[in-house]
């Protein structure tokens, strides 16, 4: 192998190996999403489909974490009869953007705080605030707005109330069980650490 060909592959942001782990989170994040998921109102959806989402950002960082959020949306709305969004898909992108970027104080100390708080600020500006304005309007713009968004942001906030400590904890037992350990993909090495 040439010397640049060396230098060019160590200097991309995505390898092969990361890609395709990130394929496989993007599909784990689809059928959470679309197939194992309980909806007992239209607005409202219990999953774990933020998992994948998050281990995206805390393992390869926020442009990985935003692209896998991004494409399993898309992909996911594939499946769906409504069709694709693009009002819906600030939520996912969230994840792994907020993720990706506290993977280094996950890194330093993973415990369930740590990771808890990266679903943070996604949950609550995403999923609960954007989210429930968005839905508002689009099904409720020529009607009651208010008391449709008042109604989403209460049905939502508790939604994610329940799914957010679970997700968070699920998440942290991942990354303590030694599987992301065995990949060599987690903790972060400081040799990563300082270069990010």
């Amino acid at each position: 192998m040439s010397k640049n060909a060396v230098l060019t592959q160590k200097s991309s942001t995505f390898t092969t190996k990361s890609l395709v782990y990130c394929a496989m989170l993007a599909a784990i994040q689809i059928v959470t999403a679309r197939f194992v998921s309980i909806t007992p109102i239209p607005s409202v959806r219990f999953s774990l489909e933020a998992v994948p989402l998050v281990l995206a950002g805390l393992l390869f960082g926020p442009i990985a974490g935003m692209t896998v959020g991004f494409a399993s949306d898309f992909i996911g709305c594939l499946f769906h009869p409504f069709g694709y969004n693009p009002l819906f898909a600030l939520p996912p992108i969230l994840y792994g953007l907020f993720s990706g970027l506290m993977r280094h104080y996950v890194s330093e100390k993973t415990n369930f705080l740590r990771v808890f708080l990266a679903y943070m600020p996604a949950i609550i500006l995403g999923s609960v605030l954007w989210q429930s304005f968005t839905l508002a309007y689009v099904y409720n713009s020529q009607g009651a707005f208010w008391e449709s968004l008042i109604a989403r942001l209460s049905a939502r906030s508790v939604q994610f109330g329940i799914t957010w400590p679970l997700e968070a904890l699920i998440t942290t037992l991942l990354l303590k069980s030694g599987i992301f350990q065995g990949l060599k993909l987690w903790p972060l090495a400081k040799k990563q650490k300082s270069e990010a």
